[in-house]
């Protein structure tokens, strides 16, 4: 179920825009969404406002809440903290962001965050050409709630939020589904974004082996090789909160949750792979790029090594003729002139003829 909208994704259709859901709340202009989800993975739409919600849920024994926001103060973000009692070293992870791709257990809730990526359209790669945009997504998860917390413009949660909510019998597996399902959509976009930039690397590798190659593509290379490490810093540190949640070593994820988690984590192991890949490819082609510069700059020397040394036949008997000595050789003659240009441009085309039978012209 999960696969679909990816699919659809990676096959160029748009996602669904989240329009259901209103885009502010009482609780503040950071609050994209409140939540409740009761027995089943129903969800419960007279539920408006966090303290609501919640009672509602802990009164009925069953569900949980999900809470999504997009860059929240601290003054927006104190008062879910206090009423899901919110670590408060987590929350300040949370609000300044810059965070490296984690799994932490505080007590009885768990703070997850990933990092986000977007590939950005471009007409044409340049040295200059953005790439990759990151962003990123904290979580916390705990018995009944779920809080996602959204960094950069973009990553909405909205479509996934859809998605899950059309398959109740998943979200009644609890906050540890969604948790899944946000990890799981997580390495997908790695997957999509490392695909696209494979487009980018093969049209640089084209470049370079063009027969019309230019002395200019270094710095189309490097920036490739930038945006790749962007890439490599959000998926690779995931590896380890991955295998955290696979190995049992936290209470918070159930068992049956845990098979979901080792999918992720292949899909993530394919994705770090594929980038590894990529970065020895443009090494290659980087090194190869500058074979071919040298190689160039050679060719460009020899040329110029030939010409001088053309050059430097007339100069040579030019500055003979040129030191006005009296008894100059053939200096009464009346074909002495015409004889010795016959002579400069017989040699100049003796060693122009040499030269081009070595390829130095």
């Amino acid at each position: 179920m999960l696969s679909s909208l990816r699919g659809a994704v990676r096959r160029g259709r748009p996602r669904p825009v989240d329009l259901s859901h209103p885009a502010r709340s009482p609780l503040g202009s950071a609050v994209v969404n409140c939540v409740a989800y009761g027995k089943g993975g129903k969800r419960l739409e007279d539920s408006r406002g966090a303290a609501k919600a919640l009672a509602r849920v802990r009164k009925e024994g069953a569900g949980f809440v999900w809470i999504g926001l997009h860059e929240p103060h601290d003054g927006e973000l104190a008062e879910l903290a206090g009423l899901f009692r919110l670590h408060p070293l987590a929350v300040e992870d949370a609000v300044h962001a810059h965070q490296r791709p984690k799994v932490e257990e505080y007590g009885d809730t768990l703070f997850a965050v990933f990092k986000t990526v977007r590939y950005v359209e471009h007409s044409e790669f340049t040295a200059s050409s953005e790439v990759v945009a990151t962003g990123e997504l904290m979580v916390f998860v705990g018995a009944d709630f779920v809080i996602t917390i959204r960094h950069g413009g973009h990553g909405s949660l909205g479509p996934l939020r859809e998605e899950l909510e059309s398959d109740p019998a998943h979200l009644a597996k609890g906050p540890a589904a969604v948790l899944h399902a946000i990890a799981d959509w997580v390495v997908d976009e790695y997957l999509s974004v490392t695909d696209a930039v494979r487009g980018d690397v093969d049209d640089v590798e084209t470049a370079v082996f063009s027969v019309a190659s230019g002395r200019h593509e270094a710095g189309r290379i490097y920036q490739l090789k930038r945006k790749l490490m962007e890439l490599k810093r959000a998926a690779a540190p995931l590896d380890r909160p991955l295998q955290r949640l696979v190995e049992r070593q936290t209470t918070l994820v159930p068992e049956d949750i845990r098979a979901y988690f080792r999918d992720v984590a292949d899909h993530l192991l394919r994705t770090t792979e594929q980038l590894a890949s990529y970065d020895a490819l443009l090494d290659s082609i980087l090194q190869a790029h500058l074979a071919q510069v040298t190689v160039a700059q050679n060719e460009d020397m020899r040329k110029i090594t030939a010409w001088a040394a053309i050059i430097a036949v007339p100069t040579m008997v030019c500055g003979v003729y040129g030191m006005n000595f009296e008894h100059m050789p053939e200096l009464r003659w009346t074909y002495g002139y015409p004889l010795v240009l016959v002579a400069i441009v017989t040699v100049c085309a003796f060693v122009h003829r040499a030269f081009r039978r070595n390829g130095w012209l």
